[in-house]
């Protein structure tokens, strides 16, 4: 058992927006918060246009894949936060849900990719400031 928090972000694709979201959650947070990334239905790759702006601000999320969401990932996670899944996300009694409307990157070039971008590194330093996680919340 770990005593740091465990956040899930999910997205019909895993492709965009659950990817910047855990990128952001990554490199703010260290190893002081479990990420996870998961998709209802994944993409065959990461968007290349969420790729190229989280570059610009020196994230590399290059590495990820789109990843299947799975009950046990639900179920392992304090925070399941979905991103237009619908009702494709399973909900367990005791965990926190949030739903974060943001607009979807798909099919869209960098240059519109990056407010969404920003928007989510808002409401990752907001969420980092709600976990309280030692060390972190005191560095935003």
């Amino acid at each position: 058992m770990s005593d740091r928090p465990s956040v899930l972000f999910v997205c019909v694709h895993n492709a965009g927006r659950s990817q910047m979201a855990a990128g952001w959650l990554r490199h703010l947070a260290g190893d002081a918060v479990e990420v996870r990334s998961a998709g209802s239905v994944p993409g065959d790759q990461v968007n290349p246009s969420a790729v190229a702006a989280m570059a610009e601000v020196g994230i590399d999320i290059s590495d990820q894949r789109p990843k299947v969401l799975t009950t046990d990932a639900v179920e392992a996670s304090d925070v399941v936060i979905t991103m237009g899944c619908g009702d494709a996300c399973p909900v367990f009694p005791g965990k926190r849900y949030l739903d974060w409307a943001l607009e979807d990157p798909a099919g869209k070039g960098v240059e519109s990719v990056r407010p969404i971008r920003d928007e989510i590194e808002g409401r990752i330093r907001g969420l980092l400031a709600e976990l309280q996680v030692p060390g972190v919340s005191n560095a935003l």
